[in-house]
C-alpha cells in the first residue's frame, strides 16, 4: 500500500515552519484522539498516521532525509525501515511534548501506562563501491554497545529476586490529577516519583549490571544494503542500536552510506559518466575502443567524422534505481586529443594537411551542446 505524503497527512506546506506543524498535528490528534472516538478503527488508523507524519517532519534529520528521498529516505525494504509502524507506546511516550502533560481526554486507560525504557540510537558509516551499490551487498560489522545482560538476562534483578510493585502508584507507573476544561475532563498524569515510572521496584539487584540490565559489550551485525542507494543516505535498522534499561525497547542503528571514487566512472544520479580521448586521426577515419563499466570492459564503435564533444549512449549500463524498477545508462563523452609534442616530421604532414579544404571546419556551425557547456562554465 502507498504512503501517504507526511505534509498532505497534517495539511501543511513543504515551507511550514515548526510551530505550524505542531499547531497541525495537535488538531489532529485532538480530533482522532481514541479517547474521544471509542471503538472507531478509521480515527484511531488517522490517529497514528498524524503521529507518524509529526514524528518524521518535526525532527530536522528525518526531515531532510524525506524531503530529498521521500519514504524511502526514512525507510526501506530488507530489514530497514523509517518513521513507519509506530505503535501506541511510541505516540503516547512523547505525548506530553504535544500537549503539555495531557494524555487522556476520558478517563480512559492510556494514561496509566507504565514508563517504557528506550536504547538510544548508534549510527555507523558504510563506505560502499559503486559495484557494491550497483548489485546491493551484504556486510557484517562489530559494533560496540550496550547489550542485554546475559546473568540476569535483561531483568536487572539477581537470580532468585523478584519484583514488587510501587504502592505509591499501584503499579501504573504514574500519579494522575483530573480538571475541567473547555474540552471534557483532561487527565494530567506525571511519572511515579517513587518509581521513576516503572510501576515496580527490584528486591535486590544483579551484581553484574547493577539493576540496569544492560552492560557494554560487542555485537556482530549483519546488514543488507539494497541496491542503488546514494551518498548522504540514511537507513535505519530497527532494534540494532543500543539495548534499553531491564528488558524495554532497544534503539535502531542509522547506517549512513558513502560511495568511494571510482577510478574511471563518475555517478550522476542513477547514470554514470566516463570520458574517454582519441586521436585526430581515429576521430577521421573512425575506430573501436574499449571503456570501463560496472561489469567489466565493453567495446563501443566510435564513427567516422566523430566531432570531439559527441555523447555516446550505454543504455542500463548505469545504477539501478532504488527499491524500483529502471537503470541509468551509461553516458561516454568523446573528446579528441590534441598532441602538444610533435616530431618535425609530424609538424611537416599536419602543414600538408591544413592546405586541404576537406580539413578545414566549415564555417558558422552551430554547436549548441557546446553553448550549454559555456553557460554552465560562466554560471
Amino acid at each position: 500500500m502507498t504512503k501517504r505524503d507526511y505534509y498532505e497527512i497534517l495539511g501543511v506546506s513543504k515551507g511550514a515552519d515548526d510551530a505550524e506543524i505542531k499547531k497541525a498535528y495537535r488538531q489532529l490528534a485532538l480530533k482522532y484522539h481514541p479517547d474521544k472516538n471509542p471503538g472507531d478503527h478509521a480515527s484511531e488508523d488517522k490517529f497514528k498516521e498524524a503521529a507518524e507524519a509529526y514524528d518524521v517532519l518535526s525532527n530536522p534529520e528525518k526531515k531532510s532525509r524525506y524531503d530529498r528521498f521521500g519514504h524511502q529516505g526514512v525507510g526501506s525494504s530488507q530489514g530497514f525501515n523509517g518513521g513507519g509502524g509506530m505503535s501506541m507506546d511510541d505516540i503516547f511516550s512523547h505525548f506530553g511534548d504535544i500537549f503539555g502533560g495531557f494524555g487522556n481526554f476520558g478517563g480512559g486507560g492510556q494514561s496509566q501506562r507504565r514508563k517504557v525504557n528506550y536504547g538510544s540510537n548508534l549510527r555507523v558509516k558504510m563506505k560502499l563501491t559503486l559495484e557494491e551499490i550497483a548489485l546491493g551487498v551484504e556486510k557484517k560489522i562489530n559494533v560496540n554497545k550496550y547489550v542485554g545482560c546475559k546473568p540476569c538476562s535483561g531483568t536487572g534483578a539477581k537470580n532468585g529476586s523478584s519484583y514488587k510493585t510501587c504502592t505509591t502508584c499501584g503499579g501504573r507507573g504514574q500519579v494522575s490529577r483530573v480538571t475541567n476544561t473547555f474540552l471534557g475532563q483532561m487527565q494530567t498524569s506525571s511519572v511515579c516519583p517513587s518509581c521513576g515510572g516503572e510501576g515496580q521496584s527490584i528486591t535486590e539487584k544483579c551484581t553484574s549490571c547493577f539493576g540496569n540490565g544492560i552492560i557494554k559489550g560487542d555485537e556482530i551485525i549483519s546488514i543488507k544494503i539494497p541496491a542503488g542507494v546514494a551518498e548522504g543516505m540514511q537507513l535505519s535498522m530497527s532494534g540494532k542500536g543500543n539495548a534499553a534499561a531491564r528488558g524495554g525497547q532497544p534503539g535502531d542503528l542509522i547506517v549512513l552510506i558513502e560511495e568511494i571514487d571510482h577510478p574511471e566512472l563518475v555517478r550522476d544520479g542513477n547514470n554514470l559518466l566516463y570520458n574517454h580521448y582519441i586521436s585526430y586521426p581515429e576521430a577521421v577515419i573512425g575506430t573501436t575502443v574499449e571503456v570501463p563499466t560496472l561489469e567489466g570492459k565493453a567495446r563501443v564503435k566510435i564513427e567516422a567524422g566523430t566531432q570531439s564533444g559527441k555523447i555516446l549512449k550505454l543504455k542500463n549500463k548505469g545504477l539501478p534505481s532504488l527499491n524500483s524498477y529502471g537503470r541509468g545508462d551509461l553516458l561516454v563523452g568523446i573528446n579528441v586529443w590534441t598532441p602538444q609534442v610533435l616530431s618535425k616530421e609530424e609538424k611537416a604532414m599536419i602543414y600538408k594537411l591544413m592546405d586541404s579544404e576537406n580539413i578545414k571546419p566549415q564555417p558558422g556551425l552551430k554547436d549548441r551542446g557546446f553553448f550549454e557547456k559555456m553557460r554552465e562554465f560562466f554560471q
